[in-house]
Order: C-alpha cells, then structure tokens, then sequence
C-alpha cells in the first residue's frame, strides 16, 4: 500500500504576498472552492492577525470549506495564535500554522534574540496553541539555513509539545536537491521523536529548483506533506508549484510510490482562477498548465503523436483538464448549455441571479464574437464576480479615435461610487488616451508599475486579458480586465486596479 503525499495549498497565504496579487475575501473564497474541488489536504487560508480584511478571509472559508483542513498562519507569540483560533472557529477541520526564525542571522538581524530565547518562545506558542486547536503546524523560519544542532533542539521541543506537523522551509530558495533532501533525512534521524510527527517541505523558487527540492525532501528525506501554490505564485520568484509536485507523483508512481489525494482534472480551472484573479499570467510553455504544455510543433513529434500518443506525452491534456473541444459555445446556446459548461471547467456560481447575470454576459460576448472558448467563459465569469462586489469604480462606455499623424484622444464614462462621470483626454495612443481620461477624473496620484496584454484565446477575434499594475503610498495592486476590445479592457483593468487601492487592505509580510 503506498504513503499518502499531503498536499498543502499556500496560494491564499504565501501565494497571496506577490507584490499586487492580494485578494479581497470573495475573491480568496472563490479560489478556496476550486482548490476544494481539486481536493487539496489543507488550505492555508491566510494570516489572521495580519489584518481585519485578513481574519474576515479565514473566518469566511472556515465556515465554507467541508472536505480540507483549514489552516491560519500565526506568529510564534499568544495574540497572532489566539487571532488564528477565533478565525478557524466554525471549521470542520481546522489548522494552526505557527512559526518563529531559527537561523543565525535571522535571529540576530530580525529577531534580536539570543538562541534560548527563541527556543523558548517555540516551545511556549505550540504549547498555546495546541490548547487550542488539535492540530498544530510548526515551521523554523529559515530553516535550511539553520545550525543542525539547534534546530534539531527546537523540533525535539515543539514534538514534545503537541506539534502534529513539522514543517522545514527553504525560505530564501538557496537549496540544492540532494543536499535539502538530506538535510531532512538527517534532521529526522536525529530528532528522537520524528516518528510523532508528519515532516513536510516548503521550497521557495529562487534558483529554479522549488519543485525539485520538495521532490527530494520527499523521495531522500522522507516528507510526507508538500506546501505548494497553484501556478508556483509566490514572492520574489514563486513557491513550489502544485500542478508540477502533484504530476510528478502521479506520472512518475514508480518511483515515487506514493498516492495523492488530488483530482487533477480540475487543475487547469484551477490555474486560469488563480491567473485571472491576480493577474499574473501563466507562461505559455510552463509545465502541466502553460499554453504550449501540449502543443507539438515540429514535424517529427506531430506525426509520432499522431501514431502513438506516449511517443511525445507522458500525461494525457484531459487528466489535468485541457478540454478536448475547445470550442463549446456560441450565439444560439442557451441557459442550460452555458451552465452545464460552467459545472465542467469546475466553476460553481453562488446563486441562479449569478447564473442569470453572467449568462446576460455571455449572450452579450456572443453577439460580438462568433466562437465563445472555456478561457473566454472563465474570464467572463471572473469579471462578473468582479462587478457582482460592488466596487466603487465601473466601468460604463468609452468613445476614441486615433489615426496616423493625429494624437489620439478618448471619452470614458464610468461610475464613480455610483454616480456616472466623464473623463477626456488625449494621449500617446488610445490606450494612454483612455487611462489618462480616468485620471483627469480620479487623481489617484498612482505610478503604473505594469501594463501587459494576454490573449485569451488564439485568435484575432480573441477576448484581450489585460494587467495593470499600481503603487501608491507604499501599496502594490493588480487590477485585471477582459474584453475584445484591447482599450476597453485596459479601462476595465484600471478601473479594477483603482477599487483595489480604494478598498485599503492591510497586508504583512509573513513566514516565506
């Protein structure tokens, strides 16, 4: 019978601390379903004491979540832990994360404490914090960086505690394979009551090698839990990615041997929510996910692909959710159609005025698009939940002209805490024209940090997927819009972008 491999999904935590993909908490709800659907072991659902919005997150998907543990980040000290409790309350199954650096340097640097008092204050919060909760996270921040002898000091301390997981992050991405992996094997050997607890990895991608460093922390160390993100999203250069963790397992069960739990036909669902809700986009040839990951150019793998499949694939599209049929719908589809698609890419709308609401949507894009794709569907959908939150800012028509040798110039109207207003202005094209219309209007004062443009689909008639980055007073925030109109999406994604720094959440840094 082969181990069971826990996945821990930290997209709405650790994935979450991206300069500008923190998310309001519908958005964090909507993600924590599909990942529910994926059946992932444990959300981290964020960091409760981090902020208001924060706790308002966990507490929300505590009390929604039924099939995966819930788990809140806390700092080794009562408040952040007693925080991280009241939030899980109402879960069916429910986690605390605490953590304290165990490094020379972060101690000394960050800290300020001497080794015994850290030890200390490891020992006293799992303690707390097991009184409160069964199941109790502990991880060394900085622990590959770490004296062995210490942090073998620290785990013996915190198992004797109650800690049911110890989890040994590579916070700053330095590992190498076969050193991590052996780091945890020996960090195991040594630690006289490893058997108590269920080891687990948590690799960050700073050199590439996230994925591989938890791979071999499982396969040379002997982790059975992996923290993970979906499309790798993470600070700096991103976490360990779920989609190449989980298929790695699964394709390669022969070396591994090991199970997991996930259903990975709704990976890729899960992929475009994240990528459309952050506005981070996948690249095309990233693994299991990316546009390209399937896709046969040259001759010679074509025609081997035609003859037999497993000469160039080793995963079948359909297994991780790439339809076959990419083309589902069009002006002629009605209601039931549109809704049975939406249950087959994994998308679960929170009532029939929804439902109603996005198909008006859909009928609208249909009229002015002859082939309707799951990538337009999915940021159709993306967008009305978007709008379904009432944001301050909305966007209501735009009129511009641009020709050669002339400057451009556009006219937006748009809402404006619910009162329509009119923004004009030239600019140095229609897109600059039209953002500089909302600005005549808003004064935001806000620096673009990031404009970039995806299409949705592959074609000219494609849906646009713009990203629009902002800074103000210190915060980084996406906006994300979709139209087949490029300057239209662009105003959508800004008007996007500006609720979000209207909204003001807080947010923290927090364990790596």
């Amino acid at each position: 019978m082969a181990d069971k491999l826990i996945i821990f999904d930290t997209t709405l935590r650790d994935g979450e601390q991206s300069p500008g993909a923190s998310m309001t908490r519908d958005e964090k709800l909507r993600i924590a379903r599909q990942l529910e659907r994926l059946k992932v072991d444990v959300i981290e659902a964020g960091f409760a004491a981090s902020s208001n919005g924060d706790f308002e997150a966990v507490h929300t998907i505590a009390n929604a979540i039924k099939d995966s543990t819930v788990c809140s980040l806390a700092r080794a000290n009562d408040r952040d832990i007693s925080r991280a409790a009241e939030a899980l309350q109402g879960a069916a199954r429910a986690r605390i994360h605490t953590f304290i650096a165990t490094s020379p340097l972060h101690m000394e640097k960050k800290l300020r404490m001497t080794p015994e008092q850290v030890l200390e204050q490891a020992k006293q919060s799992v303690r707390f914090a097991r009184n409160l909760c069964a199941d109790v996270e502990f991880s060394p921040e900085d622990g590959y960086r770490s004296d062995p002898d210490f942090l073998c000091r620290v785990l013996e301390t915190v198992i004797a505690e109650g800690a049911t997981t110890i989890n040994v992050p590579d916070t700053v991405g330095y590992a190498v394979p076969e050193l991590y992996g052996n780091f945890i094997r020996s960090l195991r050997e040594r630690v006289p009551n490893s058997d108590k607890a269920i080891w687990s990895v948590h690799c960050h991608n700073d050199l590439g090698m996230a994925v591989a460093n938890s791979l071999a922390g499982v396969k040379l160390g002997g982790a059975r839990q992996v923290e993970c993100t979906i499309n790798g999203l993470g600070e700096r250069a991103g976490n360990c990615s779920l989609e190449e963790v989980v298929m790695a397992v699964k394709t390669r069960r022969d070396h591994f041997g090991l199970e997991v739990g996930i259903d990975t036909k709704h990976i890729v669902a899960a992929s475009r929510m994240v990528s459309q809700t952050t506005g981070f986009v996948v690249q095309p040839n990233k693994a299991v996910v990316g546009a390209n990951a399937f896709a046969h150019a040259s001759g010679i793998h074509q025609d081997g692909v035609l003859k037999a499949r497993d000469t160039y694939e080793i995963m079948r599209a359909e297994d991780v959710g790439w339809s076959a049929n990419k083309i589902v719908l069009g002006k002629l589809s009605g209601r039931n159609a549109f809704k049975q698609r939406l249950q087959d890419l994994g998308v679960a709308l929170d009532s029939e005025a929804d439902v109603n609401a996005a198909f008006a949507k859909f009928k609208e894009l249909a009229d002015r698009k002859s082939e309707i794709f799951d990538e337009d569907i999915l940021a159709l959908v993306a967008d009305e939940a978007v709008t379904h939150e009432h944001e301050h800012y909305g966007f209501v028509s735009l009129a511009q002209h641009s020709e050669t040798g002339e400057r451009p110039h556009a006219v937006l109207v748009f809402t404006c805490g619910g009162k329509e207003v009119k923004g004009e202005s030239d600019g140095n094209g229609p897109v600059d024209a039209s953002l500089k219309a909302i600005e005549a209007i808003v004064r935001s004062g806000a620096e673009m940090v990031l404009y970039s443009v995806n299409a949705i689909s592959g074609s000219t008639e494609s849906q646009g997927e713009v990203t629009v980055r902002l800074q103000n007073s210190g915060r980084v925030v996406n906006g994300v819009g979709a139209d087949p109109d490029i300057i239209v999406a662009s105003a959508k994604a800004y008007l996007a972008a500006l609720n979000k720094l209207q909204s003001k959440a807080d947010r923290v840094a927090a364990q790596g």
